[in-house]
């Protein structure tokens, strides 16, 4: 009863947060390709490391973001070497796969002067956590116990990160950011519930077929 009220109380900030759910196709198509997912979200975790990192060298001068990004990079990488472990104990390879649209079509979007390109980037980071939290926790009871309880185990950590990202916003920028979220909300909300080519961890509607793993 504890852990089902704990998942609640760190996913309603999320739910109020994005605009859409991730859709039962994408579930089913998870099921199918669990390989394919942990891969991608091996790569996940690598890219929000970096990102992090890549904050901290492009924005010297600002403390807050500075010591938020340095905790949430090595966090990243921790999930990352789990990952790793876990695809390891299955006998999935590492293998190279393309990257979803996701981040580039909301990447694409940022705007290109500061502080603005700063908020923007903020803004998306926090819906890349909140989406990735919304999905650990719509996928984790369809699997098994192992991965369950993994993906169960990154609410708390993807929660703060969400939170952490638009607080970031909030503080950097001089005005309310509220209409940039809801633009970029919008953009996530359709990346999410249009179709997709193939499935990845932030995919859109996916086919409903399993997917071969590069040789």
């Amino acid at each position: 009863m504890r852990k089902v009220y704990m998942k609640e109380n760190l996913l309603a900030p999320i739910l109020a947060f994005l605009q859409c759910e991730t859709p039962e196709a994408w579930l089913q198509s998870a099921l199918a390709n669990q390989d394919i997912m942990l891969i991608d979200h091996c790569n996940c975790e690598k890219k929000a490391a970096s990102t992090a990192l890549s904050l901290i060298y492009r924005y010297t001068e600002k403390d807050a973001l500075l010591m938020k990004m340095s905790k949430l990079a090595r966090e990243e990488l921790r999930h990352f070497e789990q990952v790793l472990k876990i695809m390891k104990d299955r006998g999935v390879r590492y293998a190279t796969i393309s990257p979803s649209r996701y981040a580039k079509g909301l990447i694409k979007h940022v705007r290109t002067y500061e502080p603005a390109a700063l908020i923007d980037k903020l803004i998306i980071g926090a819906y890349i956590e909140a989406r990735s939290c919304e999905r650990f926790a719509k996928i984790a009871p369809l699997l098994d116990e192992k991965l369950r309880d993994f993906y169960l185990s990154l609410l708390k950590s993807e929660s703060r990160h969400f939170s952490d990202y638009l607080k970031l916003a909030q503080l950097y920028s001089e005005e309310d950011i509220g209409e940039r979220v809801t633009l970029f909300g919008e953009v996530e909300a359709e990346l999410i519930l249009s179709d997709d080519s193939e499935f990845r961890f932030h995919s859109g509607v996916p086919p409903l077929v399993g997917r071969v793993l590069p040789s």
